[in-house]
């Protein structure tokens, strides 16, 4: 049976944390692939200098583009709207009968896992890994494989800023996906409008 971890987010845009905590979690773990995920539709408010989903599934393609193991997944993108995971994971489960998956997640989110809709429905067709992160409790009553990765302290949002300010994007994201955010001009509409 194939074994495939789903990281999922946002991906605005995929950085190298995000292929840093796919690549460890896909080995420490014996993973065959790890499909990284867009959302349809980020759980924020989005602005007028975001990317499209379209545009952040292009990003994430060319960020995992020659990395092995590693793959973008079109699927909540193609589904459209708020996903919720036990919705979009009962479909995988569905669709791929000969997978065993696995969902990746940070330790902000093992906190809030009691919470999750459905959440007992979705251990029992799932495993969780929680990657552990610094200032979280990273721990749960739930069953959930723990994974020790390096930390990288690094956010979508320091990225947005610097494209917005100016600075350097050097090393934090793969040169293809800066490239395509230069030639979209993605992030800097702010900047321009001033």
């Amino acid at each position: 049976m194939k074994r495939i971890g789903i990281l999922g987010g946002t991906f605005n845009p995929p950085h190298t944390g995000h292929l840093l905590i796919a690549n460890e979690v896909r080995h420490e773990c014996g993973l065959d692939e790890v499909w990284l995920m867009p959302t349809a539709i980020p759980p924020h408010k989005t602005t007028s200098g975001d990317a499209t989903a379209e545009q952040r599934l292009t990003m994430v393609k060319l960020a995992v583009d020659d990395i092995e193991g590693l793959r973008a997944s079109a699927f909540e993108i193609e589904r459209g709207g708020v996903s919720y995971t036990f919705d979009t994971m009962s479909q995988l489960v569905k669709e791929e009968p000969e997978v065993e998956f696995y969902f990746i997640i940070g330790g902000d989110m093992i906190d809030l896992l009691p919470s999750w809709y459905r959440i007992e429905d979705l251990l029992k067709i799932i495993t969780f890994i929680g990657v552990r992160r610094p200032g979280a409790t990273n721990t749960s009553e739930l069953p959930i494989q723990l994974v020790e990765t390096p930390q990288l302290d690094l956010s979508s949002t320091l990225i947005r800023q610097r494209f917005l300010n100016g600075g350097t994007v050097q090393l934090l994201l793969p040169p293809a996906v800066e490239a395509y955010i230069r030639e979209e001009r993605l992030y800097e509409s702010s900047r321009r409008s001033k």
